[in-house]
């Protein structure tokens, strides 16, 4: 069926179903096939879409609410042409869905849509004065409380999580510094915790000269060519003596949580 002849069929369904019973079954019957017959027009509004990050699939679903919607809102007795109204309704449920979705933090709507008008006029006074406006400035050109504008700010904060790497301005300091500099350094000793406390038991059954490799390596924190020093060898032959060793008590350990309950 071509364009034309779908949107003739679609404006005599709209004629057929003004004139049924909301919730009888020929009303949901037609209602059906009209929303059936206008599928074309979500897939040409979701293809707008592509590139956001959303599977298209879910794009699709969302519009077709937005089609509904446009069905059940449509009144062809206005002389407003379905492809007229349909679009913009399909395209309005798709941004919502969006909006909704692509904040990392769950925020009521009210604050999502204040934030976006102290944004989008902070920006028009950034263009009028050269500059970043403050709170007062931005809460005057709303009407607002200066409350509301730093709310609003706050929960910008959470529509885009910030870079560890990113530069953080210091009131405070001469310099900004990275969140990750205020962060702690990963402890290299947490990683051998469980080896330690894991082959403890079976160090009685090491040989002298294999315990005390083990012992400098993993308690002692040397390097194998400290170890060959200290033991009077080359480092190679500690990296085999530590290979042998490592693989002797992996097997153990294997073997005592096989016989584990």
């Amino acid at each position: 069926m071509g364009k034309t002849e779908a949107r003739e069929l679609s404006d005599a369904l709209f004629a057929r179903l003004a004139g049924l019973e909301r919730g009888s079954a020929a009303y949901s019957y037609v209602r059906g096939t009209v929303i059936e017959l206008n599928m074309p027009l979500v897939r040409f509004v979701a293809a707008g879409f592509r590139h956001r990050a959303a599977e298209l699939d879910d794009i699709l679903q969302v519009g077709t609410v937005g089609l509904i919607k446009a069905v059940d809102g449509y009144d062809h007795r206005r002389g407003v042409e379905f492809l007229t109204y349909a679009i913009p309704t399909i395209a309005g449920e798709i941004k919502r869905f969006f909006r909704d979705t692509s904040w990392p933090v769950r925020v009521p709507r009210s604050l999502q849509e204040l934030y976006l008008r102290v944004i989008r006029c902070s920006d028009r006074l950034e263009q009028r004065l050269g500059r970043s406006p403050e709170p007062e400035e931005i809460a005057a050109d709303l009407g607002l409380d200066v409350a509301d504008v730093d709310a609003a700010l706050r929960v910008g904060r959470a529509y885009r999580a910030g870079s560890l790497d990113a530069l953080r301005e210091d009131r405070e300091a001469e310099t900004g510094g990275t969140l990750l500099d205020r962060l702690g350094d990963d402890d290299g000793n947490l990683t051998l915790v469980d080896f330690r406390e894991s082959v403890r038991p079976l160090l009685a059954d090491l040989t002298p000269r294999e315990r005390t490799v083990l012992l400098l390596r993993f308690w002692g924190g040397c390097t194998q060519s400290e170890i060959a020093e200290r033991i009077g060898c080359s480092q190679m032959q500690v990296s085999r003596l530590l290979t042998a060793t490592l693989g002797s008590l992996r097997a153990r350990l294997e073997e005592m949580a096989a016989d584990a309950p």
